[in-house]
C-alpha cells in the first residue's frame, strides 16, 4: 500500500535537459594610451553620513531656451474677435428689422391713403350732379329699397 506511484511512460518523451554553459572571457581591446589632459577630472562627495562617493563629473544637460510667449493667446484673440462681429452683426440686425418694420408702416399708410382717395373719388363721381350724360339720372335720396329691388 505505501508503495511509491509510477508515472507513466508517456510523461518521459519529449522531456529536455537544459544544462548552464559558462561563459568564456573573449580578448580584451588593447588600450589606447590617453594624454592626462583628456581625462576629466575626478570629483569627491562627502555626504553628512560621512560616505565619500567618488565619480566623474557629468556637465549639466543645458535646457532649451524659452521662446517668447504673448500675452494672450491667439485663442483668447480670436474668440475676443468672434465677440466682436456677432456684436455688429446683431447690431445690424436690430437695426434691419427696425428699417423693415418701419417700412411696412409706411406701406400700410400708403395702401390706407390710395384707398380712401380712391374712395373719395368714386363717391364724387357717383354724387356729383355735373351736368346730363347719357343714362337714367335718379335721385338717390328719395328712392326706395322694397325687397332688395330698386324703386326709383
Amino acid at each position: 500500500m505505501n508503495e511509491p506511484l509510477r508515472r507513466p511512460a508517456a510523461y518521459d518523451v519529449g522531456l529536455e535537459v537544459h544544462r548552464p554553459v559558462p561563459l568564456v572571457p573573449g580578448p580584451t581591446a588593447p588600450l589606447a594610451p590617453v594624454r592626462p589632459s583628456d581625462v576629466p577630472s575626478v570629483a569627491s562627495v562627502v555626504l553628512p553620513d560621512g560616505r565619500v562617493v567618488t565619480g566623474y563629473a557629468v556637465t549639466p544637460v543645458q535646457p532649451e531656451p524659452v521662446t517668447h510667449k504673448p500675452l494672450v493667446s491667439r485663442a483668447a484673440v480670436n474668440i475676443a474677435l468672434g465677440g466682436v462681429g456677432f456684436l455688429a452683426v446683431c447690431g445690424g440686425l436690430l437695426l434691419l428689422t427696425a428699417f423693415i418694420t418701419a417700412l411696412t408702416a409706411l406701406i400700410t399708410q400708403l395702401v390706407i391713403l390710395a384707398a380712401v382717395l380712391f374712395g373719395g373719388w368714386v363717391a364724387v363721381q357717383v354724387l356729383s350732379a355735373r351736368g346730363h350724360r347719357c343714362g337714367t339720372t335718379a335721385n338717390i335720396r328719395k328712392a326706395t329699397f322694397k325687397r332688395n329691388h330698386f324703386h326709383g
